[in-house]
């Protein structure tokens, strides 16, 4: 069967002007549009009243088609304001309910990056300033590792805190975590989410003593630049749908100095070595 049968058009890191803004539509067919959320933009809309992601791939694809009437857009998830990356929409009610189910079924893989506070000089020594319990996190590559923490969340402050055991209000969340590349102060990780809890990857590591780059909420030691915290949705791997077709896409990261610099240690270490 070809593509061409399910509408299954992908469009790779295609940068899209539309309305004096720049968006990023990273995959699109009949069913499914997946754009590179940035930093800052909400998904869908809040008290702030600032327009939201969902509103602009709707009009992105009202122009693109030249569609008469409203434009359905269907919102499967979501990523906090600060985050970056991948986020995929539903353009049928079809894809919207299977999706939706697929979410719930953890049928739909998602893989992050993250940039922590993690002190060479510290990892070395074991001072406390990461927990002793996963200093291995981040003196061996590749090896993943568990994480499991009980979290309960305070609606009026917006956060979550982790728990070692179950309390009263909390839901068990799980991820798994791996080292890429080591610097001086930080570390480039990976991350998949086994549960989808509120501010799961901000709370759990900064739980283990290395928050994220930025992240004032969860205890970094100061903010980014541009208000964002260095935490990107990479990969979302899945299957379609509607057609059946295996689904894996990438972001590329961001330009920041640090994020290609962590990065391409990353690849360096994870490099097979040829033999001397």
């Amino acid at each position: 069967m070809t593509s061409e049968k399910y509408g299954y058009f992908p469009c790779h890191f295609s940068l899209i002007t539309f309305h004096l803004s720049l968006m990023e539509v990273v995959y699109e067919d009949n069913h499914i549009v997946i754009v590179a959320k940035q930093s800052g933009e909400i998904v869908q809309g809040d008290k702030t009243g600032d327009e939201p992601l969902s509103e602009k791939v709707k009009a992105y694809l009202k122009e693109k088609y030249q569609k008469p009437g409203a434009v359905f857009l269907g919102v499967v998830h979501r990523l906090d304001r600060p985050v970056g990356g991948l986020v995929m929409f539903a353009r049928t009610s079809k894809a919207l309910a299977r999706l939706n189910k697929m979410f719930a079924n953890g049928e739909v893989h998602k893989t992050y990056w993250a940039i922590v506070e993690s002190d060479k000089s510290e990892v070395k020594s074991g001072k406390p300033s990461i927990h002793t319990s996963h200093l291995s996190l981040f003196t061996s590559h590749l090896e993943c590792h568990l994480l499991e923490h009980w979290l309960t969340r305070n609606e009026r402050q917006n956060k979550s805190y982790a728990h070692d055991h179950e309390v009263a209000g909390s839901k068990l969340a799980r991820l798994r975590c791996r080292l890429l590349a080591q610097g001086d102060h930080y570390a480039l990780v990976e991350v998949q989410l086994m549960t989808g809890r509120h501010h799961q990857i901000r709370c759990q590591l900064s739980a283990i003593g290395c928050p994220i780059k930025g992240d004032l909420k969860y205890g970094a030691r100061r903010s980014n630049a541009d208000g964002s915290i260095s935490l990107l949705a990479r990969r979302i791997a899945f299957i379609h749908p509607v057609s059946g077709a295996d689904i894996s896409i990438e972001t590329p990261l961001p330009a920041d100095p640090l994020w290609q610099a962590l990065a391409a240690k990353a690849v360096h270490q994870t490099s097979p070595q040829t033999p001397a």
